[in-house]
């Protein structure tokens, strides 16, 4: 089966699935370029308001880059660069994205799964789940990027022994860490996260979107802060037709339903 990226949607929920289980879910440099388009899609479906990402097979997320592929997508500077140029885009598109991003993990979360993982806003687990950067068993050098992502959730602490020992850490150590939201058992991992999704999706986007783009401008360093662009997302909530919308259900005492505008 050729390793593919797929997407659907369920009323306001899209999903994205990384559909490479043979090989754990490893991504291609096809992989990646297919993933950022497919999240692209979702964006501009004004009828989703949540993304989940998850891998096929129930037994990985995503395991990494696909080694197999090093020798003709990695093997020399320029292949690196344009490698790692794509797994960036990728990235750069979830942390930017302008709808809620869950990833529900099962079981292997590794390397760059561990980067797309990062990069979404909530992270539900099952009890298998594994996760790693394996970069010093390999040679690699993982970047100030990825690095600065993962160091944002767990500390320097952590980072430090995620990347010297380059060990798996099982679901109870990643939340620890802080890696993680929750772990739930697998049986119900599917339907917990189904509900977060659609609890996020009633919700009144303007104010998710103003959240969203708070703590992103709260982990930028303060000299970069656009504090300006923080007052207007919180202005521009009190001016929609969705907070008229939340005043009235509440004293009608009953669910609001909110529009986006």
């Amino acid at each position: 089966m050729e390793p593919k990226i797929l997407t659907a949607t369920h009323g306001a929920v899209g999903t994205l699935t990384f559909n490479n289980p043979q090989r754990h879910n490893a991504m291609s440099f096809d992989m990646w370029q297919r993933a950022t388009a497919a999240l692209e899609e979702l964006a501009g479906d004004a009828a989703v308001r949540v993304v989940v990402l998850t891998g096929a097979g129930g037994k990985s997320f995503v395991s990494g880059a696909d080694i197999s592929k090093f020798e003709s997508e990695r093997a020399s500077a320029d292949a690196v660069a344009s490698y790692n140029a794509a797994t960036e885009r990728f990235s750069r598109a979830l942390l930017d994205y302008p709808k809620p991003t869950i990833a529900m993990i099962r079981g292997y979360c590794i390397g760059g799964g561990l980067g797309i993982a990062v990069s979404c806003d909530l992270r539900i687990t099952n009890e298998a789940s594994r996760f790693a950067v394996p970069a010093a068993k390999l040679g690699l050098g993982y970047g100030f990027e990825n690095i600065r992502r993962l160091m944002d959730l767990v500390g320097p602490q952590f980072v430090n022994e995620i990347l010297f020992t380059a060990r798996q850490f099982d679901a109870e150590e990643a939340r620890h860490m802080g890696l993680i939201n929750r772990i739930v058992p697998d049986s119900e991992i599917e339907s917990y996260v189904r509900n977060m999704a659609e609890t996020i999706a009633g919700n009144a986007p303007l104010t998710i979107r103003s959240v969203k783009g708070m703590v992103r401008e709260l982990l930028r360093d303060p000299a970069a802060r656009d504090l300006a662009r923080c007052e207007s997302l919180v202005k521009e909530c009190f001016e929609s037709a969705d907070y008229q919308e939340g005043r009235r259900a509440f004293l009608e005492k009953r669910k609001p339903v909110f529009s986006g505008k």
